[in-house]
Parts: structure tokens; sequence; C-alpha cells
């Protein structure tokens, strides 16, 4: 076994979790790490990765084998999740919104007629997408102004959605509209819009800053005609898919950040045992060594907020605190850490010669999306408040 490829929580992983992260682990370095730089600077994740993604069963890790998946664990998710991070936090994040917001809302809010058409195609072809972002409605989530009118045999919506994640590949969205904005939060509604209905289309594509790779578009809806029977739960129910499915997907983003943060160390480590300054690799300088301890001790602690609530949702218990602190932890550190990696390669840190750069600039989307820090916070204050 290659040691860079060794996963430092040995001890918190069965056999079979450290030989799945191993297997992903490898497919990153090996198959994905050499189209990372043309795919940010093109803004495009190649088609042929995502293929493979399904050849692997990346996209439906928790899935029932019924339905085309591998049946294992959230946990394995989180897993897959870390160890693409490590490489390409893009990579991370398609497999992401595929298993823990998308899949997760059919498994948990799916009747079995929707969980039966869907979940098998989710797990074997098609990409989905998790809509509920608006211009107006961000930490806002419920201030969404999408429409849903029930015109008897069928849903009629119109609205527009910003910044949803995969949705230049998605061929299945989970839309949130609202059905009855007199009656606020409680009129929002969960719905299934795949790609080629009537009215639906996907817009502008956004320039971002880092994860470029990953696609984020605006979704646009004239008169979107939808099927009755794709609501995704009950009508007025939505805020409940929305908020719980959320819950679960803070853990995903915890672990794209643990990844990514693991994955700007070990270049830095790599880094400072090459260069040379008055003698010696400047991993020799105790200064230098006490930051990289410092570095890993941070990922490790946010790594195991990071599986701690993980196993709780695996095992049925409450997790929302624990996820709300695994994302705020693992998000803040991973800025930290990338950009402390930056001053670890000097002046070659700020150029696109080392990977260094794209780890910094992929870190800050960890703190927004998902819930901001301060939304986390929030979160927190509230569960210990009333424990």
């Amino acid at each position: 076994m290659n040691p860079s490829n060794m996963h430092p929580a040995l001890t918190t992983l069965s056999e079979e979790e450290e030989l799945f992260f191993q297997t992903v682990k490898e497919f990153a370095d090996e198959q994905i790490k050499p189209r990372e730089k043309k795919m940010d600077e093109q803004a495009s994740f190649d088609p042929g990765l995502i293929k493979q993604f399904f050849e692997m069963g990346l996209m439906g890790i928790d899935v029932p084998e019924k339905y085309g998946g591998a049946e294992t664990s959230f946990f394995m998710s989180i897993l897959a999740i870390e160890a693409l991070s490590s490489v390409d936090p893009s990579a991370g994040v398609i497999v992401d919104v595929q298993n823990t917001l998308v899949n997760n809302a059919f498994m948990n809010y799916g009747s079995e007629q929707l969980q039966s058409k869907y979940l098998p195609l989710l797990c074997e072809k098609k990409v989905g997408a998790y809509a509920l972002s608006e211009a107006s409605s961000g930490s806002d989530a419920f201030a969404l102004k999408t429409r849903a009118v029930d015109k008897d045999d069928h849903w009629l919506l119109n609205g527009q959605k910003l910044w949803i994640t995969n949705s230049n590949e998605a061929e299945i969205f989970i839309i949130f509209a609202n059905v009855d904005p007199e009656k606020g939060y409680k009129g929002i509604t969960a719905f299934i819009v795949e790609r080629d209905f009537e009215g639906f289309s996907v817009g502008k594509k956004e320039d971002k800053l880092g994860i470029r790779a990953s696609s984020t578009c605006e979704l646009i809806l004239e008169d979107c005609k939808v099927p009755k029977e794709s609501v995704l739960g009950e009508v007025g129910k939505g805020y409940r898919v929305a908020i719980e499915t959320l819950d679960e997907g803070r853990i995903g983003i915890g672990a794209q950040m643990v990844g990514l943060a693991q994955g700007a160390l070990n270049e830095g480590i790599r880094y400072a045992k090459e260069r040379e300054q008055f003698g010696k690799t400047i991993a020799e300088f105790q200064a230098v060594q006490f930051q990289f301890a410092q570095a890993a001790s941070e990922i490790e602690a946010a790594r195991l907020l990071v599986y701690n609530a993980a196993r709780l949702k695996d095992s049925g218990k409450p997790f929302v605190k624990e996820a709300a602190m695994a994302k705020l932890v693992a998000s803040e550190w991973a800025q930290k850490i990338s950009s402390l990696m930056i001053d670890i390669h000097g002046g070659y840190g700020f150029t696109k010669e080392y990977r260094a750069e794209k780890y910094f600039r992929d870190s800050k989307i960890g703190s927004i999306y998902e819930g901001t820090s301060n939304m986390q916070l929030q979160t927190i204050a509230k569960q210990i408040l009333k424990e």
C-alpha cells in the first residue's frame, strides 16, 4: 500500500471501510488528479469521470440494492467524499450532492412509486441536483419566491433558482416552490422536475473563485409543467424536507473540507521535503514542523467531528448539533490550513504552478454553502440551550 494513501484515522474505521477509502483515494489519484488542472481552468468537469463514478457505485452508496444502490451506509458516502476531495473538492461535491442531498431526500420522503422510478436512474446514470436557493433566499431559505399553482391535472411552476450545484450535468432536480404564499413556510413543497419538462431550462453558469469544475447555474421555470404525482413528501411540508436533508448534507460538506485540508497538508509536506534553504530542507526546521503538527491535529479533530456526526446519523440518533459543529469546524480550519500551505510554498504558493493555491480557492466555499458559518453557530446555540 502506498504510504501517501494511508488514512490518518485508521483506528476509527473497520477493515471494509478502510479498503473502500483506499480504493476511492487511489482512483482519485490515478484518474482525477491528471485532469484536475485542466478541469479547473476550463470550469468543466470531465463527463468521463462522472461515468466512472456511476460504474464504481459512488452515486448510490447507501441506496438499497433493490434500487440499484450499494446499500452500505451514509458513513461510506462520507468516506468517498473525503477521499475524492483530498485530490479535487469539485469531484467530492458532485458525489456529495448526489448522495447526501438528492438520494437521501428520495429515500426519506419519496413514495414507493417515486423511489422505484428515480433511485435506479440516480444510482446508474443520471446526476441529480437540489434547488432551494434564490436571489432573495440564501440563509433565509424560506423566503423563496418560486411559486407552484395547482392546475388540477398538473402543477405549474414559475420562478428562478440560483447557485445550484451539479445543475449543468443534472437531469433530475428537486425544486422547492411555495403553493400558498399566505401560509409562509408552510406552503413550501418539494417537486421533482426532469430536465426535459416543458417550461424548464438551465440558465447562466457562474464563473466562480473555487471548485470551478463543479457546475453552479441558475434554473429558470416559466410555466413549467410538473405531474401531480411528482411531489416529494407532502404538499406544504417541503420545509421539513429541506431542513432535514440539509442537516445530512452538512456532514458531507464537512467531509469535503476535511479531505481538502488533508490534501493541502500533503502538498505542503511534499514541498517542504524538497525545498532547501540554508543548506537543509525546510521540513527540517522546527518552526515548519510545528506548523505541520498543528495542522495535522486540527484536521484530525475536524475529521472525528465529521465521523461522529455520520455515525450518529447511521445509528438513528439525533445529529443536528453534531452536523453543524462538523461543518463549522471543518470549513473554518480548511481555509486556515490551505492558507498556511501557501505560506509554506512561499512565492511558488502564489502561482498556479503548484496545487496549493487551488486548495485555498476551493476552501472558501465551505463556510458559505449549505449554511454559512453564522447559521451553523445559530443551530449549535439553539441545540445546546435547549439541552
